[in-house]
């Protein structure tokens, strides 16, 4: 299967895994009824029927991810993912929505899909200390501390002074062991 086809299938499972989370009685899918206008490509796929950035006076994804933060700190990573997928939607090149979609991949263990995810938002944003210690985190997830570390160190040299990256670098060093975890 070629990349395209690949990429558009991991994003048709996505949506179908996400619309079956629910949370607190409230469906992971959350739908809009904006006018349409525009032609948008992300994760591979075609989206007709979007808004586009020049249409609006705000970038029409900024809603969608302060919902998604707020569903993310409340742990409701379904919820969270539906909204940063809904984010990347409405404005294909926000890698904040990008790297908030892959970071609600991780948690519920959907690490292909967030892969995906990771590769936009580093096309996006670069290599900045918030992708570094997310990408780590991924990699704890997963079990796989030498990447971790890895990951964390960059966030570290970037931002110093960052608390989570600090706390994050702790929580890898109160690991006994290094395992890897496929």
């Amino acid at each position: 299967m070629t990349g395209p086809k690949r990429l558009a299938l991991a994003t048709s499972l996505l949506l179908i895994f996400l619309a079956g989370c629910q949370t607190n009685g409230t469906t992971g899918v959350v739908r809009t009824n904006e006018p349409a206008k525009g032609d948008y490509t992300a994760f591979g796929d075609t989206f007709d029927g979007l808004k586009t950035i020049s249409d609006v006076d705000y970038y029409a994804s900024d809603q969608a991810v302060t919902e998604a933060k707020t569903q993310f700190r409340s742990e409701n990573y379904g919820n969270a993912g539906a909204l940063f997928y809904k984010a990347t939607r409405l404005a294909p090149n926000d890698g904040v929505a990008w790297l908030g979609l892959a970071a609600s991949c991780d948690r519920i263990r959907r690490f292909d899909l967030a892969d995906l995810a990771y590769g936009r938002a580093y096309r996006l944003l670069g290599a900045t200390p918030e992708y570094y210690n997310n990408l780590g985190y991924s990699y704890l997830l997963r079990g796989k501390l030498q990447e971790a570390r890895t990951n964390f160190l960059k966030a570290y040299e970037l931002a110093p002074n960052d608390p989570t990256v600090a706390n994050n670098l702790k929580l890898l060093s109160s690991s006994v062991q290094n395992i890897e975890r496929s």
